[in-house]
């Protein structure tokens, strides 16, 4: 029997009530808690002797608290302490609890920015990063077993368990008082438009946003498991309503989260949403330049090269990772890294979880406005002066099944020629990257799930950028 229960690049996810079942929820969390017992006696292993405490989340999906006190109760049937948020929790406030509490790790139920149809189930480990792939490998041959051997346990009714809770919020207030500068946001007495996407972030970044002095006008910030009939995701679709208001003079820039917390979305003082690319670059930018951070800057393949233009201007080595914050996490564990990110809007930096961070993210670009005063467009244009211009796109082509893998073959081949673009390089660090002349490029990686290839292109111009896009088109389709 093939279990439904596979980890992607952030947990697994699936269809509630089809593959996102109370049994199937039972069933990874006793895989985890199997794979927990063996490192708690592994003298190597990072949480050996440790009280044997799991931090348990939720989002404000449908039946997030419920599937919580599933996974708690189970783990409190191995012999483990589970500690339950009290109430719905951003991401990298539990990635925080979990170093904070010296807990063995932590069992996030979320779905991110999916539909409201969809719930998912995150497993962090003791430093709160995202499970990686040697660890949720394990996992899954545990579900494999436990599938084989029809294991089932003696519950009781759905929601009815109980176990310890805590507020979650002192600790990562705490911590993100280290990191941001409230003073400086403080002076500048800015007008806010923040959206939550009727997700987690309600009361953690307004509430840090209102305790410095600015003015808050909030959208969307109650629960609803249906998103509103919307995806939770702070794209410039999403940002809309924050984009209305600075036009309409109420705020001069806008803050978005998406249903977790953990991506985020800006919106600059001319309505103009700024991508998460554009982000990355002016946080490198503003902790080196204003904050006189050290270290080096990291992204993941498909990421913007403005990243590498600021860090040339700055001094500042570059590392590039494969897909994934699990990959940037476990490189910002390991040496010193000013700030990571990737370009679908998870950001983190020196001295914080090696975990995504919307909240952290928007709480920079604040302070960045607040400290250089102008506008987060204005700093582009003048990093642009230096470095040219940088136009990025994505696509999701639709490849027939029969073709894909012939597709990805001849793509894994290497390609002399992008269109009339010739290749200088050829990456497989993650899928396939063609770096072309004038610091152009183009990267395909395929769908774990889907039938269709990811497009990633980067150009110089707008004109270059729809070349670009052509060309991959008729590359793809044929």
């Amino acid at each position: 029997m093939n279990s439904p229960i596979k980890f992607g690049t952030s947990g697994w996810r699936g269809l509630i009530a089809r593959d996102f079942t109370f049994a199937n929820v039972r069933i990874a969390t006793q895989a985890i808690a199997d794979y927990l017992k063996v490192e708690l006696q592994n003298p190597s292993s990072a949480i050996h002797g440790r009280a044997p405490v799991v931090i348990i989340g939720y989002d404000t999906r449908f039946l997030g608290r419920e599937f919580s006190l599933a996974v708690a109760e189970i783990l409190a049937q191995n012999g483990m302490e589970p500690l339950l948020c009290n109430r719905d929790t951003p991401t990298p406030v539990i990635a925080h609890n979990i170093r904070a509490r010296k807990a063995i790790g932590g069992i996030n139920m979320t779905a991110s920015h999916n539909p409201a149809e969809y719930q998912g189930l995150k497993f962090s480990i003791s430093n709160g990063a995202a499970a990686p792939p040697e660890v949720t490998k394990q996992i899954e041959a545990n579900v494999a077993r436990l599938v084989e051997e029809n294991w089932s346990a003696k519950t009781a009714v759905v929601g009815t368990f109980t176990c310890k809770t805590f507020d979650p919020r002192p600790a990562y207030f705490k911590q993100i008082k280290k990191l941001i500068d409230f003073k400086t946001i403080t002076s500048a007495k800015l007008k806010l438009a923040v959206e939550f996407m009727y997700g987690t972030g309600r009361g953690y970044l307004d509430t840090l946003l209102e305790e410095a002095g600015a003015r808050v006008i909030k959208f969307h910030d109650e629960p609803n498991p249906l998103f509103g009939g919307h995806h939770p995701e702070p794209n410039a679709v999403g940002m809309e309503p924050a984009r209305e208001a600075i036009l309409a003079g109420k705020a001069n820039l806008g803050l978005g989260l998406d249903g977790d917390a953990d991506r985020f979305g800006i919106v600059d003082k001319d309505g103009t949403w700024l991508t998460p690319n554009q982000i990355l670059a002016l946080a490198l930018y503003h902790l080196k330049k204003n904050r006189h951070w050290e270290g080096a800057v990291v992204r993941t393949v498909p990421t913007s090269h403005q990243v590498d233009a600021v860090a040339k201007s700055l001094g500042v080595p570059v590392h590039e990772t494969p897909v994934g914050f699990k990959y940037i996490g476990a490189l910002m564990e390991s040496e010193p890294i000013i700030v990571g990110g990737e370009e679908s809007g998870g950001l983190s930096v020196k001295g914080h979880v090696p975990e995504k961070d919307g909240i952290l993210a928007c709480l920079l670009m604040a302070e960045l406005v607040a400290t250089e005063k102008k506008t987060l467009g204005a700093i582009l244009k003048q990093i642009e002066k230096q470095s040219g211009e940088f136009h990025t796109d994505r696509l999701n082509i639709a490849i027939p099944a029969e073709q894909k893998e012939a597709l990805l073959q001849k793509l894994g081949s290497g390609l002399d020629k992008i269109g009339s673009f010739p290749v200088e390089q050829f990456i497989t660090t993650d899928g396939y990257k063609f770096l072309l002349p004038n610091n152009e490029w183009v990267a395909f990686r395929a769908s774990g799930t889907e039938p269709l290839i990811r497009c990633y292109i980067e150009a110089k111009s707008v004109a270059g950028l729809a070349k670009l896009r052509s060309a991959c088109q008729k590359l793809l389709k044929g």
